[in-house]
């Protein structure tokens, strides 16, 4: 799924509104970064819409892209869930979670009409929505000394390392993510600051 150094997701949350023969359809789509966080996001907008009659999802998670999940919530079989992962898919994105609300207008749609408005609510939710290309990160550990904080430091901006956890004290502790595509470059960089010791995670 990802092209080797790059991936794409979504910036942020976004909501987008279909209406069809008195039926509504609310996409919202989500950045996440994996199964527990698309349950949280799931439980809330139930909780948002308590008399909703379908909450509809699709996700695809993980760099791999096989981590998927589909669910038509009592909607005919295939008609919700499929169509909203086909507009995750179509756009290439990774760590993103779509769900489709539902409230019923008393008219029966039939399948091609479910399968066009949950296609069409996820798609323009997903307009609504900033895609960005994100760089595909190595984990590493880093242990130095204390007065050694500049110059890693001043490495992790320079090559946009992100930093998860940091601790400090005499001995520091650094968890980061180095762009796959900048690795050998700043691992080269490292080794040159006397005492440091990358460890991969």
């Amino acid at each position: 799924m990802t092209q080797n150094n790059f991936y794409f997701s979504i910036e942020r949350p976004s909501v987008a509104e279909f209406k069809d023969r008195g039926s509504k359809f609310i996409g919202y789509t989500f950045p996440v970064k994996d199964v527990r966080e698309s349950k949280e996001k799931l439980a809330l907008i139930k909780k948002e819409h308590p008399k909703a009659a379908h909450y509809c999802f699709a996700y695809r998670i993980g760099l791999d892209g096989n981590s998927f999940r589909v669910s038509d919530d009592g909607e005919p079989s295939g008609t919700a869930g499929r169509p909203i992962l086909g507009q995750i898919d179509s756009r290439q994105l990774i760590n993103v979670l779509v769900i489709v609300v539902r409230y019923f207008g008393g008219t029966l749609l039939g399948v091609p009409g479910l399968v066009n408005a949950y296609k069409t609510s996820a798609a323009q939710a997903l307009e609504a929505s900033s895609i960005i290309k994100k760089p595909v990160l190595v984990n590493y550990r880093l242990r130095f000394d204390y007065t050694q904080m500049n110059e890693v430091m001043r490495l992790v901006k320079q090559f946009d390392c992100l930093v998860f956890k940091q601790e400090t004290q005499l001995f520091c502790s650094l968890e980061m993510g180095i762009p796959k595509d900048k690795l050998e470059e700043v691992l080269g960089k490292l080794k040159d600051i006397r005492g440091v010791e990358p460890e991969k995670v």
